[in-house]
């Protein structure tokens, strides 16, 4: 096949819309597949593209010494659309990257449907792509359709591997009493003033854990009630249930914040990080929720500040579906059994938006550069983007292998003895960027 050959990407997430557009600026024409609006997903709201479902935040943008921050500082240096589009419809938030949700959405549609080389179509792939096609990424993500998954499940020859992810609540920003939340950050990072704060004593702390504990939980379908939880995200009442003092040194610790209401020190926090732009929107960090919308509205007003909270959208659970990457693909985010399937984002087993993005970014180069008769090199492994793509290309063990954000623990070992917990951070986050330049070069 040409260069004028389209390579096809199916689904218009994070993951499909960064491989697109790496394919387009490479010089190769790209069809996008996305099936929304016209079949929706229980976890979507609109039917656009890169459309942000769980949180608006991308976590830590520290390149110096955390290692999403240094994935955020790899993919800008790769021309990552996700990574300006971010970086265009950011809002405060401290130390992390978060962004105003429609704007970001926005602005990663609009660069598609403006790139020449990308053609947008919106319809269902329902089932395996054409034999003809000959260079496919599939990026589905966690809602991918079911005759698409099914088809995908049989191809590989085991039972897809799912988990449960949660949605936090959001809250009206008027809605939230200040005369006892207050603005702050944790340790004043950031501006400082990054989030809302809404404290708790010991006594009201316990009623809340007690009334979460009995609160009234969305039931399961028979099909979903096997799927485990991802570590990460997990719904309040679950972390809860592991013992009354999980949610105090969770989401909810007391430390690095000062309460300029009271002078007696708070017993726990909830905090409240900015959703959009215009700060009329707060989402509640770490609130994942299997809660009934009636008890989340129940029992969230029960927390200081927020008695007469309003809320723009209740938490929730959807299903994610992911395979086994380890047994399936190759080094190059090619199906074994089927090598021009090429798999991205979180169907792939990586967790985040970021990292889901990261293997869009990844797959939309090798595709490229397969369809311009050249020979794919992957990323370091010292690098971010390379130890991901190591972890989920063999690096993890097939019969355990779970959903993983990036993280240090993921990067080769660094050569001689480093001191210091936050001094070995700095040196994997330098030597990654260092690299990078390298294999950009």
């Amino acid at each position: 096949m040409s260069g004028n050959t389209p390579v096809h990407v199916i689904g218009g997430g994070l993951a499909g819309s960064e491989a697109a557009w790496q394919l387009s600026q490479a010089g190769v024409p790209v069809i996008l597949h996305e099936m929304r609006p016209q079949r929706p997903t229980d976890a979507h709201q609109t039917g656009r593209l890169a459309e942000l479902v769980c949180s608006n935040s991308l976590r830590s943008d520290d390149a110096s010494s955390n290692a999403v921050g240094v994935l955020h500082e790899e993919m800008r240096r790769c021309g990552s659309l996700i990574m300006a589009a971010a970086d265009e419809s950011r809002v405060p938030a401290g130390g992390a990257l978060a962004v105003d949700r429609d704007d970001f959405a926005a602005a990663v549609e609009k660069a598609l449907e403006d790139a020449p080389l990308v053609t947008i179509e919106r319809a269902e792939i329902a089932g395996l792509p054409p034999q003809d096609w000959d260079s496919v990424i599939i990026a589905t993500g966690p809602l991918t359709s079911p005759a698409l998954g099914a088809a995908i499940q049989e191809l590989t020859g085991e039972d897809s591997l799912a988990f449960f992810d949660a949605i936090a609540p959001i809250v009206h920003a008027e809605s939230i009493d200040l005369s006892k939340a207050w603005f702050q950050s944790r340790y004043d990072k950031g501006e400082g003033k990054d989030y809302i704060n809404c404290p708790l004593s010991r006594e009201q702390y316990e009623t809340f854990i007690a009334e979460l504990l009995a609160g009234d939980k969305t039931e399961f379908k028979e099909w979903e009630r096997d799927t485990p939880y991802f570590e990460g995200c997990l719904p309040i009442e679950v972390m809860a249930e592991r013992g009354p003092e999980t949610l105090r040194f969770g989401p909810m610790k007391p430390v690095g914040l000062t309460n300029p209401h009271e002078s007696e020190k708070q017993y726990a926090v909830v905090q409240l990080r900015q959703d959009n732009k215009l700060a009329t929107l707060f989402n509640m960090v770490g609130f994942q929720t299997k809660l009934t919308h009636g008890e989340q509205t129940r029992i969230f007003r029960t927390i200081p500040g927020l008695e007469n909270a309003e809320f723009a959208r209740l938490g929730g659970l959807h299903r994610n579906t992911f395979i086994n990457a380890p047994k399936q693909i190759d080094g190059f985010l090619r199906l074994k059994l089927r090598p021009q399937l090429r798999f991205a984002g979180q169907i792939t087993g990586v967790e985040g938006y970021v990292e889901s993005a990261a293997m869009g970014l990844l797959a939309g180069r090798f595709a490229a550069a397969e369809r311009l008769g050249q020979v794919p090199s992957p990323p370091p492994p010292t690098t971010a983007l390379g130890a991901l793509l190591g972890h989920i290309s063999g690096g993890a063990e097939e019969e355990t292998f779970q959903p993983m954000n990036v993280n240090f623990g993921l990067f080769p070992p660094l050569p001689g003895r480093v001191k210091g917990k936050k001094a070995r951070k700095e040196a994997h986050a330098g030597r990654a960027l260092e690299d990078l330049a390298t294999w950009l070069a």
